[in-house]
C-alpha cells in the first residue's frame, strides 16, 4: 500500500493512525470512503491516496487490530492454553469496542495478508508448543480462529437465542479444553 508524503513545507494532514483512528471511531459496516474523508477533514482523492479502497482501509485496520490482540509474549508448553486464552479475550474485548468490526471479522471475506499471517502464525506455534502435528496444529487453528470470530460476531450481533446471555468465558473454556486437535483413533463408518 503506497503512503504519500505531502508537499515540501506543507504540513500533513493524513496519516495511517489518523485514518486509523477515525475509521475505529465509526460503524465500520456501513462507512463509506466519502464518510471517512469528511469525518478527516479531507477531499475523497486525498484519503484515496493513502488507502486504495475500502479492502485497503480494513488492511490498515487490520494490522492495528493485529498489534492490539496479540500477546506480547510467546506460547510455550507450559503456558500455551493460557497464551490462547488472552489471545481469545483480548480479541472479544477489541472487536466488540469497534462497532461493525465483529460482523465484518465473522463474515467471509479476504484476509489482510502480513496481519493475518501473524497472527495465523503465533495461534500455529501455541499448538505446537501443545503438542500438535503441522496437520493437527493446523487444524487447531482452523477450530480456534473460526469458532472464537464467530461466537463473537454472533453475539455482536444480538441474536435472539432464549433465556440468558450466552458466556464467553464458558464458551472459551469448553473450546480450550477441546484443543488441540487429535487424530480420531476410531476407524472410519463404513456405508450400509
Amino acid at each position: 500500500m503506497r503512503e504519500s508524503t505531502p508537499a515540501p513545507g506543507r504540513p500533513a494532514r493524513l496519516s495511517r493512525e489518523a485514518i486509523v483512528t477515525a475509521a475505529l471511531q465509526s460503524d465500520l459496516h456501513t462507512l463509506t470512503m466519502r464518510e471517512l474523508a469528511t469525518r478527516l477533514g479531507v477531499s475523497h482523492s486525498a484519503l484515496y491516496r493513502w488507502v486504495p479502497d475500502r479492502d485497503g482501509l480494513f488492511d490498515l485496520i487490520s494490522d492495528v487490530m493485529v498489534e492490539r490482540i496479540l500477546p506480547s509474549t510467546e506460547p510455550t508448553e507450559a503456558t500455551w492454553r493460557d497464551w490462547l486464552r488472552d489471545l481469545a479475550w483480548k480479541m472479544h474485548d477489541e472487536f466488540r469496542a469497534v462497532p461493525g468490526y465483529a460482523a465484518h471479522v465473522a463474515a467471509p471475506h479476504r484476509h489482510n495478508p502480513e496481519s493475518f499471517g501473524r497472527l495465523r502464525d503465533r495461534v500455529l506455534t501455541a499448538f505446537r508448543m501443545a503438542g500438535a502435528s503441522e496437520d493437527m496444529a493446523e487444524q487447531s487453528w482452523f477450530v480456534f480462529g473460526m469458532s472464537v470470530v464467530h461466537w463473537i460476531g454472533a453475539d455482536h450481533a444480538d441474536y435472539d437465542l432464549g433465556e440468558g446471555t450466552p458466556r464467553f468465558d464458558l464458551f472459551l473454556d469448553v473450546l480450550l479444553r477441546g484443543l488441540p486437535a487429535q487424530e480420531d483413533a476410531r476407524p472410519a463408518p463404513t456405508g450400509g
